[in-house]
């Protein structure tokens, strides 16, 4: 299958709960902030009067720590690359598909992946998608500028570029930029050759962006000319208004990720109420919501139907000629030394 495959969010700001955001008292989902907006469980409120209670992480390690160092909550949202840790470190148990019958819309490679699928119990519902790629300043970027990921060690953009606070998403565009596009087939003459390009990107960069609403006010003040981003950001911000391009076919290629839904083992609040949330989350309702309002996509094949290629393409989840890395699980070894190493880079090493 082509993936048109990591979510995600907008806004994502702070691990604790939040009385803004605090609803159904029996149900606490550890999500990215932006994915408490009402779009994405129309059916749960409509049902039980409300949305459920809200907590957010900033990135998957932030929130994998977050849980091991014992935060209770019912349901969580991390990306495929995720799973197997958070499987080994004995903090998820399966779902109950009997409770979730929309569950039979995703494509069969999600209800059959080894990672997320074992012994026929079920630890991970996939629900959104979506692509990284160059998102640029159109007032000021042309397009030939961006026909390279190369454009990130422009010394004539310096500065004026940005990057994802975010392990998958950053050694994604290194890993392209230096010939893999298949990170779960790396060497570790692989990942060294993408650490030192990604070192190279970081001297450019002005600043690293932790969710879509923090990169869109970078874009739209003009301090950031050229960013790796989700497909999120070009289509919000087109929406308000802004000459945002999106460019997924550098010759390197792009990216593309896809998150969802995990059971927590010992949640406080209603199993039955997880389940109903997951159940809404893979309705027409949502994935309406979240190709139009988002521009990602979502996980229910027979939704995903009902829109034309013309809308796929104006939100960047049309096919591609050019390389695409899909952001797949890959050996926890290889990503606990992407992790080790993304940090080194960050602080200047």
């Amino acid at each position: 299958m082509n993936l048109m495959t990591k979510l995600l969010g907008t806004a994502a700001l702070a691990l604790a709960t939040t009385s803004a955001f605090a609803a159904d008292p029996d149900l606490l989902v550890f999500d990215w902030s932006g994915f408490e907006e009402d779009g994405f469980f129309i059916k749960y409120a409509e049902k039980h009067g409300s949305g459920p209670t809200y907590a957010f992480f900033g990135e998957e390690e932030e929130a994998f720590q977050k849980l091991r160092s014992g935060f209770k909550a019912d349901v969580a949202h991390p990306c495929s690359q995720s799973v197997e840790k958070w499987a080994q470190a004995d903090l998820i148990e399966p779902w109950d598909i009997s409770k979730i019958p929309s569950y039979a819309t995703l494509a069969e490679t999600y209800r059959t992946d080894p990672t997320f699928v074992r012994d026929g119990e079920v630890y991970f519902i996939p629900t959104d998608l979506g692509m990284t790629g160059i998102a640029y300043n159109a007032d000021e970027i042309k397009p030939e500028q961006v026909a390279s990921l190369e454009i990130f060690l422009d010394p004539e953009m310096s500065g004026r570029t940005s990057l994802p606070d975010n392990v998958e998403d950053s050694y994604a565009l290194a890993y392209l930029a230096t010939g893999t596009s298949d990170w779960t087939k790396a060497t570790e003459e692989d990942f060294k050759k993408a650490s030192d390009w990604l070192r190279k990107a970081h001297a450019n960069a002005r600043a690293y962006w932790a969710d879509g609403a923090e990169l869109a006010q970078l874009m739209a003040t003009g301090e950031v000319l050229i960013a790796w981003a989700w497909n999120e950001t070009p289509v919000q911000m087109v929406g308000d208004g802004y000459n945002i391009g999106f460019e997924r076919e550098a010759k390197e290629g792009s990216s593309a990720w896809f998150c969802g839904y995990v059971n927590l083992k010992d949640g406080p609040g209603s199993e039955d109420k997880a389940h109903e949330f997951v159940e809404s989350w893979l309705s027409q309702e949502t994935a309406d919501y979240i190709v139009n309002e988002w521009g990602y996509g979502h996980s229910n094949t027979t939704a995903m139907g009902t829109f034309d290629a013309e809308t796929l393409t104006e939100v960047g989840l049309n096919q591609i000629t050019a390389p695409q890395l899909e952001q797949l699980p890959m050996d926890i070894s290889l990503r606990e030394m992407m992790i080790k190493e993304f940090e080194r880079i960050k602080a200047g090493f």
